[in-house]
């Protein structure tokens, strides 16, 4: 940090990958927490000269509001640490592991925490036929924010046509049942549990458009249920070595009791939006949306 009073903070957001729109959304959303709580805040659309662009801005601080590919998986957090920047959330092995499904659930399995069968496959093979039996979701291995995620209910139907925008590898991973709970953990204090109601898919407007889901929070779910999530949530953010923020999502079998909660995965740089989850429940826990963006500044170092 710098011999300012208060630092001087760059708000990373928008950037180049799929979930552009969103990290605008909660870039300008925590800017505008920020300067509420009397931060300098410059904010620094993360464009391809974003090394430069950081040089001039000088901040004492990145708060990083990317989302997906090169703000979320490593890369922007280490040319951070090249710089000497103090930044949010994961680091840069953690974010990289996070980031990447099926390495995460590898983990996630040795911390002997409940996940699907999944496997990396061609999607040309995916195309061509079932590469499991029905019900099955196919996801990019490296992507979030429910972009470019096919379930695959029915052998009827046949095998899915994915769009030419899907990578060339994707994860098919089983499809598990059930409700959809999430929890934040905030450092080493996880938050609490909401329970996610849509009428459909948990899809990309699902998550983003208002009216698209509804939040009960805290759940209403049994208590053993939701201790688990509670737990399972802290276990995983440990075991990916997650810093700052980060959400875990599940699916919850509600006729298999604690057998079926299922941990589907971490979220090392969870939405900022004015219909997200993580700021929706630090407010359940009395936390204001403005005090969870100052304990992000005040948690932020380099060598995460």
């Amino acid at each position: 940090m710098s011999s300012r009073t208060t630092p001087k903070v760059a708000v990373l957001l928008g950037g180049p990958s799929a979930e552009r729109e969103v990290s605008l959304s909660t870039g300008r959303a925590c800017a505008a927490a920020l300067r509420d709580e009397h931060f300098e805040v410059v904010e620094v659309d993360a464009g391809s000269d974003l090394y430069n662009d950081l040089r001039l801005a000088s901040p004492d601080v990145v708060l990083n509001c990317l989302h997906g590919r090169w703000g979320e998986d490593g890369c922007v957090q280490g040319m951070l640490e090249w710089m000497r920047i103090p930044y949010t959330h994961s680091g840069v092995l953690a974010s990289a592991l996070a980031m990447d499904k099926q390495r995460s659930k590898d983990v996630f399995r040795s911390a002997g925490l409940p996940v699907v069968e999944s496997v990396i496959v061609d999607a040309s093979a995916v195309r061509a036929a079932h590469v499991m039996a029905p019900p099955y979701v196919v996801k990019p291995n490296n992507e979030g924010s429910s972009v470019g995620v096919y379930l695959v209910q029915s052998e009827n139907n046949g095998p899915p046509q994915l769009d030419d925008a899907m990578p060339e590898q994707v994860m098919v991973e089983r499809y598990a049942a059930g409700r959809e709970l999430t929890t934040t953990v905030m450092g080493q204090r996880p938050l609490t549990v909401t329970d996610i109601l849509t009428t459909g898919w948990y899809d990309y407007d699902a998550k983003y458009k208002v009216g698209g889901s509804t939040h009960v929070v805290p759940a209403d779910v049994p208590s053993e249920i939701f201790d688990l999530c509670m737990d399972y949530a802290l276990r995983a953010h440990n075991a990916l070595g997650c810093r700052g923020v980060s959400r875990t999502d599940f699916r919850w079998d509600e006729t298999l009791g604690a057998k079926g909660l299922i941990l589907l995965e971490t979220n090392t740089q969870p939405g900022m939006t004015p219909t997200s989850l993580s700021p929706e429940q630090a407010q359940a826990v009395g936390i204001s949306f403005g005090a969870l963006c100052t304990w992000m500044i005040e948690d932020a170092s380099c060598n995460r």
